[in-house]
């Protein structure tokens, strides 16, 4: 039997009373691209988190490759893991190098082999290598988050965590990166579980689709087979969202011409 590379096993999680993840169990194949999706609040994040356990579950367990997560120093988790944020959170005082760098220089690399790591990266995310001396207010918003990306690839990870990645984007750049990260994917045989509000980029770029709500999973599974065989009209307009976009824009652009 092949081991999931994520497995989340009976998750609780509460604040304050508030039950933010209900007995949530979930497993993920290795090298599948999965976009949680949900209304705001409905624990898709820290579901999420407690991935790397940033957010330590209130029972539960999380494994990753096989492990029991809570047996291993967060730190060292950390480090094994990618995750990319909207704020991405470069440090300003850094070149984009440097940035780039920071992971592999915690665990030790030799020099020489940071340096190659940084250009390749550069390369991967469609970035000139030029950029690895500047400072990350020399770069625009879409640069700046492919940077996000490669540094998070910098150690060589498995499994990417994505929280929002492209959500402070213009359109354009948005949909080019997540063109670009989904060929990442791809290439690079990767885990890849994001957090998404956007059907749309959910749709696009995953194979598989898990809806939170208030807590649980209440629909799992490819974009094409939920809508034909969900009975929940929550989930339901979740999901034909991008079709009535798609319509609403074709109406438009018909009565303009």
């Amino acid at each position: 039997m092949i081991q999931p590379a994520i497995e989340l096993i009976g998750i609780e999680k509460r604040y304050a009373g508030h039950e933010a993840l209900a007995r949530v169990s979930l497993e993920i194949p290795a090298g599948q691209f999965v976009a949680l999706v949900g209304a705001s609040g409905s624990g898709k994040t820290t579901l999420l988190k407690t991935i790397n356990r940033l957010i330590v579950p209130d029972a539960g367990e999380v494994r990753v490759a096989g492990a029991d997560t809570g047996g291993v120093p967060a730190h060292q988790l950390r480090r094994r893991i990618g995750y990319v944020f909207q704020e991405i959170g470069l440090f300003p005082h850094l070149s984009i190098a440097e940035n780039i760098a920071i992971t592999p220089k915690l665990l030790g690399w030799e020099r020489t082999r940071m340096t190659g790591r940084v250009d390749d990266l550069l390369d991967l995310v469609a970035l000139p290598r030029e950029v690895a001396t500047r400072a990350p207010s020399e770069l625009s918003g879409g640069q700046r988050q492919r940077v996000g990306v490669a540094r998070a690839l910098a150690a060589e990870p498995k499994i990417m965590l994505m929280d929002e990645p492209f959500g402070a984007l213009d359109p354009l750049t948005r949909d080019a990166l997540g063109t670009d990260y989904r060929a990442l994917h791809e290439k690079l045989g990767l885990t890849t579980v994001m957090v998404t509000h956007d059907m749309t980029e959910a749709v696009l770029l995953a194979d598989r689709i898990v809806v939170l709500e208030s807590g649980s999973i209440v629909a799992d599974g490819q974009p094409g087979e939920l809508l034909a065989s969900t009975d929940n009209p929550e989930v339901r307009a979740l999901l034909e969202a991008p079709r009535r976009q798609a319509e609403r824009l074709r109406q438009r652009l018909e009565a303009a011409q």
